[in-house]
């Protein structure tokens, strides 16, 4: 059951991945697109920092905290019991987005951010994989008691 786990993650990681590489070609920092005006926007973004920029340049203390998040989901994830669909989903989206950001930092110094809907701070696709896991762990752990583990 491990594997599609592992794919799930792979995808994630290798869509953030390659969606940062394609606005890293074609724009410059700071650079801005409107695709719908005043509404959405592609603007290259380097974040030095985590969520809306809090704590910058404090790049060693995010890829420790990084790492030792993967490390829990990982071994959460082992102990997990069978038909927990949504919870194994919440799980592989959470880590895939922060093995994108980590990558970013490892890399650059900084993550790659360009999805700017003009009322939010510019956040990119781990970012989006992250949270939407957050959402679906939180409504898997606070459901219901006896609806936790059915699928959608």
């Amino acid at each position: 059951m491990i594997l599609p786990f592992l794919l799930l993650v792979a995808l994630v990681l290798g869509i953030d991945q390659l969606s940062k590489y394609i606005i890293r070609a074609n724009f410059r920092p700071n650079e801005s697109l409107p695709v719908i005006n005043s509404v959405f926007h592609l603007t290259y973004v380097n974040n030095p920092g985590a969520a809306f920029g809090l704590l910058a340049y404090k790049t060693p203390v995010f890829i420790g905290v990084t790492l030792l998040v993967a490390v829990i989901i990982l071994v959460a994830y082992r102990f997990l019991p069978p038909g927990r669909i949504l919870l194994r989903l919440a799980l592989a989206l959470m880590l895939g987005g922060a093995l994108g950001n980590l990558i970013d930092r490892l890399r650059f110094g900084y993550v790659v951010d360009f999805l700017d809907f003009r009322i939010w701070p510019v956040f990119n696709l781990a970012d989006m994989a992250i949270v939407s896991g957050v959402i679906l762990l939180c409504w898997e752990l606070l459901g219901p008691a006896g609806e936790q583990g059915k699928s959608l």
